[in-house]
């Protein structure tokens, strides 16, 4: 395993970027001008209880400007950090299938026909994936390879419905099968230490998502934001948040029970400093990624040891 990951501990996006495309990607936040189902009022209008009022692409471009004017910002801000001149073009903000299809043709070939532009990686609502929509993906996976990112965060039903995720597991089974019918890589985002939530369910959603065989995951910690209902929550009732310790063990146990093939994108995540309330201990990323990595090693966890 040491050979095969390199220093790491388990499949990590750098490796995998490397191994299939010969460098490092960057990725570039894109705000497209989307909306949400659970913000328009569809299904709600403050979207889910842990939602920043950026739909989570608070690090996204100005959604102002068009995509490849959103491109060319983005390089010129990570122009001090990287070197490279190839990049994974990140539709962050809100839903980013929830519009008419030449809508959604038109921004993802202008960043497809982009010649730095190597990826196209989606962030969507399983529930927002039609047949049409998958067809028109998989068009553009002709041009540049597209990867769709849904925000799955646990298969537990009650927890789904108390952070307000809006649909049920049947619809991610439903999604994920068009996807890998149209050949489109699936990273899935997950979201450990939900309220209510202990190892054993979060152990459950690993060893479920092996069995749908996705491409990638991310693994987040719940992050209490300012502004969003779950911040509302946490101030009448505060509830735990792992220290850092703490989540290392969670993370550690969840790695070491996902297969090898899933490659890690994330294994923590990083709230705004401006609007994170809790926990205080993210805002360190480099800090806590070194301790992280220490920690693997320490403890002798790699991914797919507990398989």
């Amino acid at each position: 395993m040491a050979v095969y990951w390199g220093e790491k501990r388990y499949h990590s996006l750098d490796y995998f970027l490397k191994n299939t495309y010969g460098e490092k990607l960057y990725k570039i936040a894109l705000d497209a001008g989307m909306t949400c189902p659970n913000r328009d009022g569809t299904l709600g209008t403050r979207g889910c209880i842990f939602c920043s009022e950026g739909g989570s692409g608070d690090f996204a471009s100005d959604r102002r400007l068009t995509i490849t004017q959103q491109i060319e910002s983005g390089k010129k801000r990570t122009a001090g950090k990287y070197a490279g001149g190839s990049y994974i073009a990140y539709y962050q903000a809100y839903t980013n299938t929830y519009a008419p299809l030449p809508y959604l043709k038109q921004i993802f070939t202008e960043a497809a026909q982009h010649p730095d532009i190597r990826v196209i990686s989606i962030a969507t609502r399983p529930d927002c994936l039609d047949l049409d929509t998958v067809t028109l993906l998989a068009d553009i996976n002709r041009i540049k390879p597209v990867w769709v990112e849904l925000g799955l965060q646990t298969i537990h039903e009650n927890t789904a419905a108390s952070i307000g995720r809006g649909y049920p597991l049947p619809v991610f089974d439903a999604a994920v099968s068009m996807l890998k019918d149209a050949q489109i890589d699936v990273i899935v985002h997950t979201i450990l230490a939900l309220p209510g939530e202990d190892l054993s369910m979060m152990l459950e959603t690993m060893h479920y998502l092996n069995g749908a065989r996705i491409q990638g995951i991310k693994l987040q910690l719940l992050h209490v934001l300012k502004g969003t209902a779950l911040a509302e929550v946490y101030e009448a009732h505060p509830f735990w948040i792992p220290s850092m310790k703490e989540y290392f063990y969670l993370l550690g146990r969840c790695i070491g029970s996902l297969s090898p093939d899933i490659v890690i994108h994330r294994l923590t995540g990083d709230g705004p400093r401006q609007l994170l309330i809790a926990p205080g201990w993210t805002v360190s990323k480099r800090l806590v990624l070194n301790q992280m990595h220490a920690y693997l090693k320490a403890q002798d966890i790699w991914q797919g040891k507990e398989l």
